[in-house]
C-alpha cells in the first residue's frame, strides 16, 4: 500500500475538513426518482392510448354518418334528376293545364320585330283542374279517350276517364278541321 505524503499547515487543515475516503450517496432517493419517472411514463402512455382509441371510435362514427349522408344525398339527387327530366316536366305541365307555346318573335334593340309569332294552342277554362283532381288522371290519354274527343262521340260511351279529355279550341279558322288546329307531336 502506498503511503500518502503528510500534509503540513494550511493543507492539513483543509484535509481535515474533507474526509479521506469518499462517502456513498444514499440510494433510496435515486431509486424513488427512477420509479416515479417510470410510473409517470406508463400513466402518460395509458392516457395517450385511451385518447387515441376514443378518437378512433369518434372517427368511425363520423365515417358512418358521412356514408349515410352521402347515400341520402345521392337518393335526393336521383329524385331531383327524375323530376327535372324533360319528359317529367312536360307531363307535369300538361297535368297543370299548360300548353306548348307557339313560335316566338324577338325584338331588336332598335325596335324591329324578328320572326313571326304564333299563338299557343287554345284551351278552355274547363280543362284546368285543381291539383287534387290531377292526381287521378293518367299521364297520357288512352286510345279510348282519343275516340271520345272525336266530333259526335258521346262522353258516356267512352271509358270512365272520359272527363279527362281536352276540349277542342273554341275558335278555328274557316275551312280547317278542328283536329288540324291542334298540332300533336308523338312523344310530347
Amino acid at each position: 500500500m502506498s503511503r500518502r505524503p503528510r500534509l503540513k499547515g494550511r493543507a492539513a487543515r483543509l484535509a481535515r475538513l474533507f474526509p479521506a475516503r469518499p462517502r456513498q450517496a444514499a440510494r433510496t432517493p435515486f431509486v424513488l426518482l427512477v420509479v416515479l419517472l417510470l410510473g409517470g411514463g406508463l400513466i402518460g402512455l395509458l392516457v395517450l392510448n385511451s385518447a387515441l382509441s376514443e378518437g378512433s371510435f369518434k372517427m368511425d362514427d363520423l365515417q358512418k354518418d358521412t356514408k349515410s349522408l352521402t347515400d341520402e344525398e345521392q337518393a335526393l339527387q336521383r329524385d331531383i334528376d327524375s323530376y327535372s327530366a324533360p319528359d317529367a316536366l312536360q307531363r307535369r305541365a300538361r297535368e297543370l293545364g299548360m300548353v306548348p307555346g307557339g313560335d316566338p318573335a324577338f325584338l331588336d334593340p332598335n325596335g324591329t320585330v324578328k320572326g313571326v309569332p304564333s299563338a299557343a294552342a287554345l284551351r278552355s277554362p274547363a280543362a284546368v283542374r285543381p291539383p287534387e283532381a290531377l292526381a287521378t288522371l293518367p299521364a297520357f290519354p288512352s286510345a279510348a279517350t282519343a275516340t271520345a274527343t272525336a266530333p259526335g262521340a258521346s262522353p258516356t260511351a267512352a271509358s270512365p276517364t272520359a272527363d279527362t279529355t281536352v276540349p277542342e279550341p273554341a275558335a278555328t279558322a274557316p275551312g280547317v278541321s278542328p283536329t288540324a288546329a291542334t298540332p300533336t307531336t308523338p312523344g310530347r
